[in-house]
């Protein structure tokens, strides 16, 4: 959910033979019977995400016991996804049903690679808009049809390590954190331990689970409500562009981090804290120290400087997976089932109970501050109930500015020299220019 999307670039040949050509998956093999069952035998699920497998799995062999129809889930990593994907939609093997994402989705339901709900959805008495998120909802909906159900939602929380803290005298993150006092904080563990340990580390590529909330704390956008502008450039985002600089010059330098990556460097014990979101929580659950780590809600910026964290100071971004189809399975009523079992009100509190994910359906969220036993991880809720949310800023081609932004004459330089302020403040009007081009070009 994270990590940028491999962009799609579908030849126009490729796409105008798409519709109509039958998928070559050989997991299904007929449509469904008039009488409601299914003579379809299997549904073949891609995902990108091995920590979410055996749970899902574990759901989808409950509908397996009332459809028949067994569910195979197979894992395909993060960037060979979207290469498959696209192949597949290019005239290759398509899995049934599989995840989207919101940097790829719109490209996808604009060129007939989805597999329509909306007929589906309406005559299907659990299943509203209501019941779910509604940037995530939304999100997968293009001229008015619906392509994919919500699967889940997500938020951001600081990840910290109390024995590092232990060892250099430093208390413990607090709801009360502002961003300077986790500059404060990673700048005292930085220098006490002569740069053996980072008081902080941050990967600027990865945008949602870092740098994105804090130009919102600021008051500022990456992308506008209406997706077609964003304030990166302004005086607030630059306020928030710049403290994200001053976080930089006191963490894991952008070369460390581009080699070792800032989950490997807090899981060996190099640096003291990293921002992360809730679909990472059993990476750190199940690791060999996980009695050291300790969740708390992302600090806020205390804009007014009054001292408390009052509206619209404490953002935390929120993005949401959808259940999609390919348009050419042979068996749309079978595979719309599933997914309407992932997405409904069972299918959604199994997932949360079973710790997978948050749900996509509002609700189910508590079930899942309760899945990971002696691990406290009620600040990714409290994140929703006691801040703000904003979803994860995305327009009709998301990667192509998205890119650009981490490119020579936008913020790598700032990111990967962090010292001076100047640059930084250069760097955001210049990614106003580069977002409102791309946004343009569109």
């Amino acid at each position: 959910m994270k990590k940028k999307a491999v962009s799609l670039f579908l030849a126009a040949t490729m796409l105008a033979s798409l519709v109509g050509c039958g998928s070559s998956s050989s997991s299904s093999s007929s449509t469904s019977s008039s009488d409601g069952s299914y003579s379809m035998s299997e549904i073949k699920i891609d995902i990108w995400d091995n920590n979410q497998k055996d749970g899902l799995q574990q759901i989808a062999d409950k509908w397996t016991e009332t459809s028949g129809v067994k569910v195979t889930i197979e894992v395909v990593d993060w960037d060979n996804y979207w290469t498959l994907l696209e192949a597949g939609a290019s005239g290759g093997e398509m899995p049934d049903v599989f995840w989207m994402h919101s940097n790829t989705a719109q490209m996808y339901m604009e060129n007939g690679i989805l597999l329509d709900l909306t007929d589906y959805i309406a005559a299907d008495d659990d299943v509203s808009e209501d019941m779910y998120y509604e940037g995530v909802w939304d999100l997968y909906n293009s001229d008015g049809e619906q392509y994919a159900l919500p699967k889940d939602h997500d938020t951001i929380a600081l990840l910290y390590n109390k024995a590092i803290f232990d060892e250099y005298g430093v208390d413990y993150p607090t709801d009360d954190w502002t961003w300077e006092d986790m500059y404060e904080a990673a700048k005292t563990i930085t220098e006490a331990s002569n740069g053996e340990v980072y008081g902080m580390a941050m990967n600027t590529s990865n945008n949602q689970d870092g740098w994105y909330n804090l130009v919102y704390d600021y008051g500022a956008q990456v992308i506008t409500d209406d997706h077609k502008g964003t304030t990166i450039g302004s005086d607030e985002g630059k306020a928030g562009m710049e403290m994200v600089r001053q976080l930089l010059t006191v963490g894991a330098p952008q070369s460390v981090v581009s080699e070792t990556g800032t989950d490997s460097l807090f899981l060996s014990g190099k640096t003291a804290m990293i921002t992360q979101g809730s679909w990472m929580i059993n990476t750190f659950y199940t690791a060999e120290n996980s009695d050291d780590y300790a969740w708390a809600m992302l600090p806020y910026a205390d804009t007014n400087g009054n001292g408390t964290c009052d509206e619209g100071e404490r953002y935390s971004a929120y993005n949401g997976l959808g259940w999609a189809a390919s348009a050419d399975v042979e068996d749309p009523q079978a595979c719309y089932d599933l997914i309407a079992y992932f997405c409904s009100e069972e299918g959604q509190k199994m997932q949360a109970e079973l710790g997978v994910t948050m749900g996509g359906m509002k609700g189910v969220s508590e079930d899942f501050s309760n899945a990971f036993e002696g691990m406290d991880v009620s600040a990714f809720v409290r994140a929703e109930e006691e801040g703000d949310l904003f979803f994860r800023p995305y327009t009709r081609k998301t990667t192509v500015w998205e890119d650009a932004l981490q490119q020579t004459g936008a913020f790598l330089d700032a990111w990967q020299n962090p010292d001076d302020p100047d640059v930084m403040s250069q760097a955001c009007e210049n990614a106003q220019q580069i977002i409102e081009d791309a946004i343009a070009a569109e």
